[in-house]
């Protein structure tokens, strides 16, 4: 076997890897209000979560995965290099969620993906091969790194105000209810927290889905951008099976450490959450569903109490996000100086 078709493979369970660890690492952002809450037992949130994270990439289309297949512009670039860069970028995003997730801290897999690619093709070939987009933004276009960043700096500002909004909202239409309506507010999360799940898999594994899809491209294994249905199918399958598997460090932080969730916060945040990442993904673009997640949080506490929200953890979280992309690009630069030096390629 060739040196390309062996690297494209190695590429291939990358991709699959590290949509593996993208929902390893997110499970909890999904699962940790229903659990926070007591809406339901861990058991029942896998399940429930499981079955919906599974239709999201099959049935939520293809735009995110456009848009993340398309930051990069590889086309003039070797195969074999081409991959190379591709694969280190991966390796960068996957070593980050681990460190993250270890630590518990709700940090950004697609900041970390974003990280790692740029790194990985800045360091190899140049910054010219990086779709920044800052031309079609003065044309009025969001395009490229531009689309990419607005997207992931802006949903953590609706996710906070959406869900300051919609906890006013019911907290208004609940004003005269007595405390068994606790138990109506846990039922409907069983809806809320599916609807999540679901959003979460349209939204994250459809980017696995677009640099999945670069490799085959980059590799002259299909002759455009489209994204094949095995590629859904595999992408679905990787990012469930790291749902189940679970990062359940992190439910502290997100369902306790920021404010202390309620059945009512709980609903809210699902609500807000979900609306936030379905909407990002109909116009195709990234977000992050740590980020929307945890804004919603603070939101709802805002709204309610503030001094109560735990500003302090949530300063820490900001400052994980501000360092993901430079933190994964860096390991990214390192993986492509080990690859570059094994395979001997050269930019």
């Amino acid at each position: 076997m060739d040196t390309l078709f062996l690297l494209a493979v190695l590429t291939v369970v990358v991709v699959l890897l590290f949509d593996y660890t993208n929902g390893f690492h997110d499970a909890a952002n999904i699962v940790a209000t229903v659990i926070a809450s007591r809406a339901m037992t861990p058991a029942q949130a896998v399940l429930i979560v499981g079955v919906f994270e599974f239709l999201g990439p099959l049935l939520g289309g293809t735009a995110v995965a456009n848009t993340i297949g398309k930051f990069v512009s590889l086309d003039e670039v070797a195969p074999v290099l081409s991959l190379s860069i591709l694969l280190c970028g991966l390796l960068g995003a996957i070593v980050w969620n681990l460190l993250t997730w270890y630590f518990g801290i709700p940090s950004s897999s697609s900041h970390a993906l974003v990280g790692g690619l740029v790194g990985a093709v800045v360091v190899a070939v140049g910054s010219d091969h990086v779709a920044w987009g800052m031309a079609e933004l003065l044309q009025g276009r969001l395009t490229g790194i531009v689309k990419v960043l607005a997207a992931l700096l802006l949903s953590p500002l609706i996710g906070f105000w959406a869900g300051f909004l919609i906890h006013r909202l019911l907290s208004g239409l609940l004003r005269a209810a007595k405390p068994a309506a606790n138990s109506r507010l846990r039922y409907i999360q069983f809806f809320t927290a599916a609807g999540l799940a679901f959003s979460h898999g349209a939204n994250d594994a459809q980017k696995s889905m677009g640099i999945l899809t670069l490799v085959l491209l980059l590799g002259g294994f299909i002759p455009h951008f489209e994204v094949p249905f095995w590629v859904m199918l595999a992408c679905a399958t990787a990012i469930t099976l790291g749902i189940l598997s679970g990062g359940w460090r992190i439910v502290r932080t997100l369902g306790f450490a920021i404010y202390r969730v309620r059945p009512l916060h709980a609903l809210g945040s699902q609500l807000t959450s979900a609306s936030v990442i379905l909407a990002a993904s109909a116009l195709g673009a990234p977000v992050s569903t740590t980020h929307v997640v945890a804004t919603s949080i603070m939101g709802i506490g805002a709204s309610e109490r503030p001094r109560a929200v735990r500003w302090a953890k949530a300063k820490d979280i900001a400052t994980t996000w501000i360092v993901t992309i430079p933190g994964a690009a860096l390991f990214a630069i390192q993986a492509y100086a080990l690859v570059n030096l094994f395979l001997g390629a050269k930019p």
